[in-house]
Parts: C-alpha cells; sequence; structure tokens
C-alpha cells in the first residue's frame, strides 16, 4: 500500500517539478494561473469585458478556449439576466482574441440560451400571478388537510403566499424539468461551437 503524504510533502514535490520544466511549460503555467485569476475577478464584478480582453490578450488559443468554456459552464438556468449578459459578453469578447473566429454561431448559441432563460421565469411569473388571482378569487383553494395528533383530519386555511408556495411545487416540478431540458441541450450546442 501506497505511502500517505502530507499537503506540505505533496507541495515540495511540485515545487521540484516546476524546477524540471521547460520554458515552453513554466510559460503555460503562467499563462493558465493569469486566465484564473482574471475569470475569478471577471466573475465577481471586478472587471468588465474589455478589461478582461484587455488581460488575455497574447494568450494562446487553447486557454482562451478553456476560459469560454469554463464561462459556459458557469450559465445556470436560474441566472439573473444581468449575471447572464455578462457572462455573454465575457465569452464573445474572448472570441475576439481568437485567430479563427466562430463569433455568429456562439452568438447565436447564446442568444437561445438567453431564451430559454427568459421564458423560464416569464413562464414562472405568469403562474404566480394566475395562481394568485385564483387563490385571492376562490378562498376553497386555501384550505389544507392537516392530520392531528389524535388522527383526526382538520382543515386550515392558508395564507395566500403559503397556499401559492404549496400549490405552487407541482408545477415548478415540472417546469424546472422542462426548461432544464431545454437549457442543456442549450449549453450543449454552445459547448460544441467553443470547441
Amino acid at each position: 500500500m501506497g505511502e500517505v503524504k502530507s499537503a506540505f510533502e505533496k507541495a515540495m514535490e511540485k515545487i521540484k517539478e516546476i524546477g524540471r520544466l521547460t520554458p515552453e511549460e513554466k510559460e503555460e503555467l503562467k499563462d493558465r494561473d493569469k486566465v484564473k485569476s482574471v475569470l475569478a475577478a471577471f466573475y465577481k464584478g471586478e472587471l468588465n469585458r474589455d478589461q478582461m480582453w484587455e488581460r488575455l490578450r497574447g494568450i494562446r488559443s487553447s486557454l482562451l478556449k478553456e476560459a469560454q468554456k469554463n464561462i459556459a459552464e458557469s450559465l445556470r438556468l436560474g441566472n439573473i439576466p444581468g449575471e447572464f449578459q455578462q457572462r455573454k459578453e465575457g465569452i464573445l469578447a474572448i472570441e475576439a482574441l481568437m485567430e479563427k473566429q466562430n463569433t455568429p454561431a456562439i452568438e447565436n448559441s447564446l442568444n437561445s440560451i438567453g431564451k430559454v432563460q427568459r421564458e423560464y421565469i416569464g413562464q414562472k411569473e405568469k403562474a404566480v400571478t394566475e395562481l394568485r388571482a385564483a387563490i385571492e378569487e376562490n378562498p376553497q383553494l386555501r384550505l389544507r388537510q392537516v392530520k392531528t395528533p389524535d388522527g383526526r383530519i382538520h382543515q386550515t386555511a392558508l395564507p395566500v403566499d403559503e397556499a401559492i408556495q404549496a400549490r405552487m411545487a407541482d408545477f415548478l416540478a415540472g417546469h424546472e424539468k422542462r426548461y432544464g431540458s431545454m437549457f442543456d441541450q442549450a449549453i450543449l450546442r454552445l459547448k460544441k461551437e467553443l470547441e
């Protein structure tokens, strides 16, 4: 069985390995670290797309592709619109640095993702509004059956917001599944365009 190494021992081994790296490998490590730090600042909102573009100029295309894929993997169905827009602009800014660009196809994929997100949010908001109106109009929809400790069933009226939450659970399960599937497919198309 192998020897268990401490974090310090592992770090020391990495330092020794770095000493054996070629100048090209050292440069790649330096560039990888630069890309990671630029992306971290971009995600935190410390850099806009233009600043990110400026800092990533001169980085090899293979690392730029990795950066784009990293941003693509950070996209979520529930992203707020401003967050999605920031990431979209970031992917396109990096694409502008490529020698061989695929901007129209990437932009088309990003627009599809944005459309799915907008529909997802819009349908959810519409369902909440319609359900609220129905519950406020029909107080029977606020009733919930509760089992008492002695086994009897008792009906209790819920506040409107609690009734909405209780009834939205079923809608949201199907809604999440449907739009989640569409979103995942759109992300896969984007990743193919980024290759």
